[in-house]
């Protein structure tokens, strides 16, 4: 069988570190960093920084789950420490600051963030960037981004867009479900839309294009969290990450997080006809028994569906995900439930209006508003938002 030929990107970490970029030169370094933080080899950047000697790596800084991926449980805040390898002290920026203070920058000129994200609005680690770049304007530091690829490619947008009032960490700042964008370019709109206003560098790819899903691509592929293992999770993440605001599964406890939905008093059978007749495009729902090892359900037989997505580029997953959970409330509103605990430490708030960003959405699921009436009200949201995006375009 012939190898897959995939296109040959070289993404800035590389680029830092091939020495084609002096952005680092007589600068003392704080690298965020994470699992995923690896260059074309698999090798992690902490250590790479720490071995090379025109690098002066001072200070480590670690995201939710952490630098080496510590930490399996969502919404679990990470300690302090130190690093194993390289002996440097590690901040978490998941503990209790969410931004690095004074003290934990005293010891660097620049922080690099070198983290993958996957092109959703509620993933946490575009915020922990935007929590760095604020201390940086705070301090007087330097932000310099390292870019990788969106792995769902730099085209879709998709979804409402976060109203004011409904910020939270898994939702800072008025951007749509799935915005289309880099990391550098994230950097690039946060700085200026939202008054971060810090010392901003941005250390491009070379030849990744916004159609470009991650996989079709030569990068390196590290799963970026415990329950984002392949770059397919990532395609049905802005879709399935509504159904941790209700008490279904979302396939956490199984070999295929997010790609997997369902709950013990589900009729597999009865709930994948239900979808298919909605016609959504460029996915299957195919009927599932399964059994989660932990969290939702754990160790209770569930049945559900799971997402086969047959075409990425026609594949609308924000609105394939609100049909997910509409489909579940009109056939089993006896036993579905909303999740009633605090998502994301907000104690106050409905947890999915947290992920929607809106108390919107679950009102129209609840009134019975059909699908394409959900997709059409944000529409007027994902024109203004492409508007603004254009300006912020590096590829």
């Amino acid at each position: 069988m012939a190898k897959l030929q995939r296109k040959a990107i070289k993404i800035g970490l590389d680029k830092v570190l091939d020495g084609r970029e002096n952005t680092l030169t007589n600068l003392r370094v704080g690298l965020i960093c994470n699992p995923a933080s690896v260059n074309s080899d698999f090798r992690h950047a902490a250590d790479l920084f720490y071995e090379n000697e025109k690098i002066n790596l001072t200070a480590l800084f670690g995201p939710q789950h952490g630098i080496r991926g510590d930490v399996q449980y969502n919404m679990v805040e990470t300690p302090h420490t130190t690093d194993t390898f390289t002996g440097l002290p590690v901040y978490s920026l998941y503990s209790e600051t969410r931004q690095p203070t004074e003290e934990m920058l005293s010891g660097i000129d620049a922080l690099v963030f070198d983290l993958q994200d996957v092109g959703c609005r509620v993933y946490t680690f575009i915020y922990t960037m935007a929590n760095a770049m604020k201390a940086c304007a705070a301090f007087g530091k330097k932000m310099i981004i390292l870019d990788r690829p969106n792995p769902i490619g730099g085209i879709g947008v998709e979804g409402n867009t976060l109203e004011v009032g409904h910020e939270s960490f898994v939702g800072q700042f008025p951007i749509p479900m799935r915005h289309g964008l880099t990391v550098g370019e994230l950097a690039k709109l946060f700085n200026v839309e939202f008054n971060i206003n810090c010392e901003l560098e941005i250390v491009k790819m070379d030849n990744w294009a916004r159609e470009d899903f991650y996989d079709e691509t030569a990068a390196p592929w590290v799963m970026p969290s415990p329950n984002m293992p392949t770059v397919d999770t990532t395609v049905v993440f802005p879709a399935t990450v509504f159904v941790e605001g209700t008490e279904v599964s979302e396939g956490r406890g199984t070999t295929r997080p997010f790609e997997i939905v369902g709950a013990p008093y589900i009729n597999g059978r009865e709930y994948a006809d239900a979808l298919k007749s909605l016609e959504l495009p460029g996915v299957i729902f195919r009927p599932i028994n399964f059994l989660p090892t932990f969290q939702e359900f754990a160790k209770q037989e569930c049945e559900g569906v799971f997402l086969h997505v047959t075409d990425r580029r026609t594949f609308e997953p924000v609105i394939t995900g609100l049909a997910i959970i509409k489909t579940i409330y009109d056939l089993y509103r006896a036993d579905f439930q909303w999740k009633l605990t605090a998502y994301e430490y907000e104690f106050d708030r409905h947890p999915f209006d947290v992920i929607a960003g809106t108390t919107k959405i679950r009102a129209m699921i609840e009134k019975g508003t059909p699908v394409n009436e959900i997709k059409l009200s944000w529409q007027t949201d994902v024109d203004k938002f492409n508007r603004i995006r254009e300006k912020y375009l590096i590829y």
